[in-house]
This record gives structure tokens, sequence and C-alpha cells, in this order.
């Protein structure tokens, strides 16, 4: 796996083991678990800065989580599922070593009213990846 890859795969073990259901580059499902969802997206590497001696790509990979919560205390759900995120990520922010360094940045929450249901409440969280790799591609 390329070190992106091995990365995200990461991320993800991470999200997994927390309460909420994890999922990565999945469609937002029917039914939003009881103790939420969260779906891992790829997002952006961006422009790397380039150091030519030896010849490394370092990034800022902009991942994002998306996260819902759904049912009549879902203020205080979605509370606890961001802030389950953030102790997630600061137990160890390079991620085993496999990044520089890992830091989310804050939620814009939205409630979204669903038809003969309770309203969502979600939000898109940015994950910036720090790392560097020996090729664009990889």
């Amino acid at each position: 796996m390329t070190p992106r890859e091995t990365i995200l795969a990461a991320l993800h073990a991470r999200l997994s083991a927390l309460p909420a259901t994890a999922l990565r580059g999945e469609a937002l499902p029917e039914r939003v678990p009881a103790d939420g969802l969260l779906i891992l997206r790829d997002g952006e590497p961006g422009e790397p800065e380039v150091t030519l001696s030896p010849l490394a790509y370092h990034y800022q990979h902009r991942a994002e989580i998306e996260a819902v919560v759904q049912g009549a205390d879902r203020d205080d759900a979605f509370d606890t599922l961001t802030a389950n995120i953030g102790v997630a990520l600061a137990v160890d922010r390079t991620l085993g070593g496999l990044c520089d360094w890992v830091e989310a940045e804050a939620p814009r929450p939205v409630d979204l009213p669903v038809e003969g249901a309770a309203s969502l409440k979600a939000a898109t969280i940015a994950v910036v990846l720090h790392y560097t790799a020996d090729d664009p591609l990889s």
C-alpha cells in the first residue's frame, strides 16, 4: 500500500474503535445507528511542498469525516461524538508514526430535517494529515 492509503486506513481504524459506526467512502445509509455514524472521505492531498535532496513530497492532506447523529437528544449525541473523535486523534497524533501530525478542524454542524423521522444533526470535520512521501503517486 502507498503511504497515503496506509495513513487513511489507519485513520479509519482509529475511527472504527469509537462507539459510532465508521464507514469509509460510502453513501449515507437510510438509517443512522443509535451511537451515530462516521463516514471517512479520502479528501484532497493538495499541492505538496517539495525538497530536492533527497527528493521528498510534503503533504498537508485534507481528509474529511462526515459525522451524523439522529434522535431527540441529537445535540448531546453530536457533542459526545465529536469529542470522542478529538480524543481518538489526540491519543497518537502520528497514527503510529505514519504521519508527522494529525489535526482536526472544528465542525460546522447543521440540522437536517427528515420527512417522517427525527431530524439529523451532521457536520463535515476536516482532518489535516501531515506526511511525507517519496513520490506523488504513492
